[in-house]
């Protein structure tokens, strides 16, 4: 079994999807620590030619909490206001009216946990783009508590008898192949393509914006294409 594990965040970049896409079983990692002006509850979209970003407001934020335990201040004034920016930044892309839906319905996720309204925004992008990994949330695993870091990853590995471990390729340094190895798991770093490009209005083309930038031009036929559109590393 294929496992990957990652923090949930806002409408991520494609490299997100693509990690997810490569493996079976996909943990939303939403019991560690929340990560002030990271990207947690916030990403970037194209607004006249730019990349502008696009945050949910969080109450309280701080790093000695974990995400799970972080709450919106999201109200209807605030919501009006993301859809507005969304709608007004991708009205004439051709798949304006799709994701727009998407978008509007996860932001009316009856809830003010920060975490259940990202992991809402990232079941049904996935269901979108085609993505079905069987979903765990860390919050909800048996799992050793006092174990960090890299030794942490490997219990999850461990108890969900994962046969390879994939990470994004930013993750590299964090791990030790042999540890991995020891266990009987396969250690492989997902690295998207450099080159990847698509038609994205008027401007030049800006790479890494969220998800919602490359579902509002791509067809689903398009977006499988992209997600494909990856190496696999391992490191010795």
């Amino acid at each position: 079994m294929k496992l990957g594990i990652m923090q949930p965040y806002f409408f991520p970049y494609l490299g997100y999807w693509q990690l997810m896409n490569a493996v079976d079983t996909y943990v939303i990692f939403d019991d560690v620590a929340y990560i002030k002006r990271g990207w947690i509850n916030r990403n970037r979209i194209k607004i006249n030619g730019e990349a502008r970003p696009i945050c949910l407001p969080v109450r309280d934020a701080s790093q000695n909490r974990t995400i799970q335990m972080h709450k919106l201040a999201l109200d209807k004034k605030t919501k009006a206001r993301l859809c507005r920016s969304l709608d007004l930044a991708y009205r004439r892309a051709p798949y304006h009216a799709e994701v727009m839906q998407l978008f509007s319905g996860v932001l009316d996720t009856p809830t003010d946990s920060l975490s259940e309204l990202l992991c809402r925004g990232i079941r049904d992008t996935a269901d979108y783009l085609g993505i079905r990994p069987r979903f765990l949330l860390s919050s909800e695993l048996e799992k050793d508590t006092s174990k960090r870091g890299q030794d942490k990853i490997l219990d999850l590995c461990t108890r969900l008898g994962a046969t390879a471990y994939y990470n994004a390729i930013g993750g590299k340094k964090l791990y030790d192949a042999q540890a991995f190895r020891e266990r009987g798991i396969a250690l492989r770093f997902v690295r998207m393509e450099d080159d990847i490009r698509y038609a994205q209005g008027s401007g030049p083309f800006l790479p890494g914006l969220s998800i919602l930038d490359v579902m509002m031009y791509n067809s689903r036929e398009a977006l499988r294409a992209l997600l494909a559109r990856y190496t696999l590393e391992e490191i010795e």
